[in-house]
């Protein structure tokens, strides 16, 4: 009989083998730098990756349109910008992920407790 390394089994357990995975990211790898080399070219002092809410500002006052209202504040420079959008996502994920813990922590809470409370055999 053939004895069986552990440390296989374990891994055929999970039923994924190291040459999957790298397959799986080399195709990743590919397809985002594929991404990069298909993307249209920035014209002359444009943005190359200009987000859609400037691009349609721009097409609606090519239009005529004029807003509704004007925003209370405007960051000096991209920069600040990027700096507050990046904030805001940190502090979006930091509360997910608070939320998140909690629930799995009292859903953790309540498997202990059922299992300590257990009913006793009466005779």
């Amino acid at each position: 009989m053939r004895e069986q390394n552990p440390a296989n089994q374990s891994h055929r357990k999970h039923g994924v083998s190291w040459w999957v995975v790298a397959v799986l990211v080399a195709v990743l790898v590919a397809i985002f730098a594929l991404s990069f080399s298909l993307a249209p070219k920035a014209a002359e002092g444009e943005e190359a990756f200009a987000g859609t809410d400037s691009v349609v500002t721009e097409v609606l006052e090519e239009q005529g349109v004029e807003p509704w209202f004007d925003p209370f504040f405007e960051p000096d420079s991209g920069e600040v910008e990027s700096g507050l959008f990046a904030l805001q996502a940190a502090v979006g994920a930091g509360v997910l992920g608070f939320v998140l813990g909690n629930l799995y922590g009292r859903s953790k809470e309540r498997e202990n407790q059922s299992a300590t409370t257990e009913p006793v055999a009466t005779e």
